[in-house]
């Protein structure tokens, strides 16, 4: 895919301010989804990781990696971005683990490998649903899970790139969504599917849906990636789509 080498470039470009920014959020608290930091105990996504065999898809720094190796998981991170996999290396701390560097539409692992596969605006983010979808499925064992959180629909069908800032006011076509530009001159590109095309590509893989959660910031929590109009734009629609499946 062409995005695969523009997205890396952009990643490998932007990294190190990325960090910058967003690391101390990130990395402040174990288990935070999303643009809201959201603790995985209120939403109940992710479970007991003690002992499983758990691929990061698209680890970036490594926030959520070390601390499930910190709770005794047998963690891989794996990430597109040689960049991102330095900073998680830098970052790693006493709870050691493997990093991997690829692509998540051509994963380097053998099929049935790991118990969980997931990712927070990871790989199914940044790789073709289509292609990365069953690749995570193919690496998952019997009874293994793909949990992954990823933007919403309607917060980007609403996102006004023009003002910088997501509003109440539609700005593109629901389905007409598919690919977004991160950056026109060098072609880094996210993805994006509506509600009915997630169900598709998850169930064509062969994965059963077990939740779907839409993660609710209480009034007044701030975004800490995209200015929002009004400022609890997320209390009171979905700005993002944590979804929770397994390989039957």
């Amino acid at each position: 895919m062409d995005s695969i080498s523009a997205n890396r470039r952009f990643w490998n470009r932007i990294s190190g301010a990325y960090q910058d920014e967003h690391d101390a959020r990130i990395g402040a608290t174990p288990r935070l989804w999303g643009m809201y930091s959201i603790p995985d105990a209120h939403l109940n996504a992710l479970g007991d990781v003690t002992g499983r065999r758990v691929l990061e898809l698209g680890c970036g720094a490594g926030q959520w990696s070390r601390a499930l190796a910190a709770e005794g998981a047998d963690v891989v991170g794996f990430d597109l971005s040689e960049a991102q996999l330095a900073a998680a290396a830098g970052a790693m701390g006493a709870a050691r683990y493997p990093l991997v560097q690829g692509a998540a539409e051509q994963l380097p692992f053998a099929a049935e490998s790991f118990d969980l596969v997931f990712c927070d605006f990871g790989g199914l983010s940044w790789a073709p649903p289509h292609l990365a979808v069953p690749q995570a499925a193919r690496v998952l064992r019997r009874g293994g899970r793909l949990v992954f959180n990823v933007a919403g629909p309607w917060f980007e069908a609403c996102c006004d790139e023009a003002a910088g800032r997501v509003t109440t006011t539609l700005q593109r076509d629901y389905f007409g969504l598919d690919t977004i530009a991160e950056d026109e001159d060098q072609g880094a590109t996210s993805y994006q599917l509506t509600y009915g095309d997630w169900v598709r590509v998850l169930r064509g893989a062969g994965l059963v849906i077990d939740d779907l959660v839409e993660p609710r910031p209480e009034r007044g929590t701030p975004n800490g990636y995209n200015e929002t109009d009004p400022p609890d734009w997320a209390h009171r629609w979905p700005a993002e789509l944590l979804w929770v499946t397994h390989r039957p």
